[in-house]
């Protein structure tokens, strides 16, 4: 009797600790919040989207879902009734749409906002309030399927019609091409590593020498320089020095204006006079030159002057003069 007493007290505090286990589970699962009611009616699959999923708003947790079935209004579609915390900033750009947990294959629904305002949905017959929704992720890739498809055979079938008999012939030709091209390729760098050995590489190894000579007339040419700059300067001092004040070139100025007025003055007065004396000596000599020459005609007239001479024995009117008497008769005849 004593060992059921200890069993039915036993049974009693397990079953007194259960239920307060669940009593405190329900206390600390309890939502004291305020919820708004929205409705979702979408024609795509919800696979993976469950009673009490979460319902986000721009990744923020601000609900979850209520109520999954069958939308009375358009048979074929899905309702979800969500339970929407009030202060949710709910516009009428807002749209809903289902998202993908990572890669558990788990869904909820994303509250977003648009940048223009969504179509108005009217409210269901239990006139709870409905919210546009959006094609999942997963719903456009089912609905592009059907032309991606269409995309993938058509492009199967035109890569058939390129591998077709005289389109493997030409790639076989094409492939034949390449590998000659290859095979001179590989002649010609051959060839262009020959060339690198035998004429590069000396020409390079030479490069130092030639650097160490173009150094050496480098330094040439600023020694050169520098006399050319010493030797500027120094005609620079001499073109100082000779624009100074009462220097080379203003006395070579004054001494050019004493010449100017000296010209000046042979020109007017010492040419004129010496014009005139050339003018009397030309005169002179031109007297001089017809006396020369009256000299050289009648040499007498230096004797005789300028008279007629008398024609000498053998010349023509030659005249003999009068014999005269001796001079003894000339004494006798004296008294």
């Amino acid at each position: 009797m004593e060992n059921k007493s200890h069993a039915l007290a036993a049974g009693i505090f397990v079953l007194v600790l259960t239920a307060m286990l669940i009593g405190m589970a329900f206390w600390l699962t309890r939502d004291t919040g305020s919820y708004h009611d929205y409705e979702l009616s979408t024609g795509d699959n919800v696979t993976g989207l469950q009673l009490q999923a979460p319902v986000r708003f721009k990744g923020v947790p601000v609900g979850k879902v209520t109520r999954i079935g069958f939308d009375p209004q358009a048979p074929g579609n899905v309702l979800v009734q969500l339970a929407v915390r009030e202060g949710t900033p709910v516009t009428p750009t807002t749209f809903a749409s289902l998202a993908y947990q990572g890669v558990t294959g788990l869904a909820f629904v994303l509250l977003d906002d648009d940048d223009q305002p969504q179509p108005v949905v009217p409210p269901g017959e239990d006139g709870i309030d409905r919210l546009p929704i959006k094609p999942s992720q997963l719903g456009r890739l089912s609905e592009s399927a059907p032309a991606i498809l269409a995309g993938v055979e058509d492009a199967t079938k035109r890569f058939n019609d390129l591998l077709n008999d005289d389109n493997q012939k030409r790639i076989a030709i094409a492939l034949e091409n390449i590998g000659k091209a290859a095979n001179n390729l590989a002649v010609l760098t051959e060839r262009v590593q020959v060339t690198m050995t035998e004429r590069v590489d000396p020409a390079l190894a030479a490069m130092p020498r030639t650097f160490e000579q173009a150094n050496v007339t480098l330094r040439s040419l600023q020694g050169a320089a520098g006399d050319i700059s010493g030797a500027a300067q120094q005609i620079g001092t001499t073109a100082a020095r000779l624009n100074e004040k009462d220097g080379p070139l203003d006395r070579l100025a004054e001494g050019t204006g004493a010449l100017s007025h000296a010209v000046d003055v042979l020109g007017n007065s010492t040419l004129p006079r010496v014009n005139r004396v050339s003018d009397e000596a030309s005169r002179a000599m031109r007297q001089l030159g017809r006396t020369v020459t009256g000299i050289n005609d009648n040499p007498q007239s230096l004797i005789f002057g300028n008279g007629q001479a008398r024609p000498g024995p053998g010349e023509q009117g030659f005249v003999a003069p009068p014999e005269r008497a001796p001079a003894a008769t000339a004494g006798a005849s004296r008294p």
